[in-house]
């Protein structure tokens, strides 16, 4: 199904955008009048990481006129394997403007506007009027939701994209632009349960993935802004980069969605955050009062080794991130173990006198299996806040972070 055109064309190209657009002007299905509703465009990118790295340089590239970064975060050098947008020159300085460097580096004949702020229900809704389009490169859930709600309360369609691994996904949310278009909760009503899926974070992601699904969005957000092809309006592309396999299944309006259904429940910006929910409510009151810093863990250790104390230090994480770094001393039972209920007999018993003491990388999955292990009798466990993030940073710097 075609939709019409997002963005009125503007009044004419110049010579030098003639030039440097030939290769779209040719094109039968974009032409001038493509072109010009380009240059019109304004489109806003959440994100200059994996994904927004790739839909913003090509953005920029294919001449959208005006170009709007939300973005707060700054360069480090874990980035630089996927978020192509940055360089080594770029580190420690602020994303949003190493993007907008870059963007004009490739086309200065844009404009480049700079949202450095995290994105909230305070702000959001004046980020987002002004723009056509938003191109969604977030990377957790409590963000997703509410850039779906903010732009179906505007009446302002989105691309949405999702990596992880080798796996990718993307899909057009705009169910203001047909009555049968679904909105992200049609697809996804709930948030997964927490800790459930990892952020790129903890489990990594391709390279690569960010391009193949980056262009991806970038291909539809052309499509919607000069109203060519069938864009992925109630669609889900599906990319499996280990098997090189795509797929596209077709994603349905739920009559009974909270947003945009009949009876709709939300009619206005929630709490996210407590909606996702970084930990379950488990973790949350298993580590209320058992979560110890990196300082007294290192503390415990030294006693440890003069002998005046006992404890087992488990190591959550999965094998490969023990590779990258690891606390003296950890034995290594990945999250899955614990379960799974395998974790339990791994531990020594309860009634050893012999304290448990877990970290992971942050201290999310650790707090996880806080809650299995007090649930299983060892009453005086604890977990490590900050997990070995905190642990090179506070302890032992000569390691490597990620």
């Amino acid at each position: 199904m075609s939709f019409p055109a997002l963005v009125e064309p503007a009044t004419e190209l110049t010579i030098d955008e003639v030039r440097r657009y030939s290769r779209h002007l040719i094109i039968p299905d974009v032409a001038m009048d493509g072109q010009k509703r380009l240059k019109n465009a304004k489109v806003l990118v959440i994100g200059a990481g994996g994904l927004g790295s790739p839909a913003l340089l090509y953005l920029a590239a294919a001449g959208v006129g005006t170009l709007g970064i939300a973005e707060f975060d700054e360069v480090d050098e874990s980035n630089l394997q996927r978020q192509v947008i940055h360089g080594m020159s770029d580190l420690g300085k602020s994303k949003g403007l190493s993007a907008k460097e870059s963007i004009l580096e490739i086309n200065p004949l844009g404009d480049v506007i700079l949202h450095e702020e995290r994105l909230d229900n305070d702000n959001v809704m004046d980020v987002f009027k002004g723009y056509d389009l938003i191109v969604d490169g977030t990377d957790n859930f409590a963000t997703r939701y509410m850039v779906n709600d903010a732009a179906y309360f505007l009446g302002i369609p989105y691309v949405w994209g999702s990596i992880y691994r080798f796996d990718g996904q993307a899909s057009v949310f705009a169910p203001t632009m047909a009555d049968d278009a679904p909105c992200y909760r049609c697809l996804y009503p709930e948030p997964p349960p927490p800790g459930m899926v990892p952020s790129c974070a903890e489990g990594g992601v391709l390279g690569v993935l960010c391009a193949s699904i980056g262009s991806i969005q970038v291909n539809e957000a052309i499509k919607l802004l000069i109203g060519a092809g069938e864009p992925a309006i109630g669609k889900l592309v599906i990319y499996d980069a280990l098997e090189l396999e795509w797929r596209k299944l077709k994603v349905r309006k739920d009559p009974n969605c909270a947003l945009c259904g009949e009876n709709p429940t939300v009619t206005g910006l929630i709490d996210y955050e407590t909606f996702c929910g970084a930990i379950s409510d488990e973790a949350a009151d298993a580590a209320a009062d058992a979560t110890i810093s990196v300082t007294q863990l290192a503390s415990m250790i030294k006693e440890k080794e003069e002998g005046s104390r006992d404890f087992v230090l488990v190591d959550v994480r999965e094998p490969a991130e023990a590779e990258i770094n690891h606390i003296p001393g950890a034995v290594l039972i990945p999250k899955g173990e614990f379960l799974n209920g395998n974790a339990l007999s791994q531990l020594p018993p309860v009634d050893s006198g012999t304290q448990v003491v877990l970290h992971c990388k942050s201290g999310v999955r650790s707090a996880e299996c806080l809650a299995i292990v007090k649930g299983a009798g060892y009453d005086d466990a604890v977990h490590v806040g900050g997990g070995v993030v905190a642990w090179v940073n506070q302890i032992d710097p000569s390691q490597p972070a990620y």
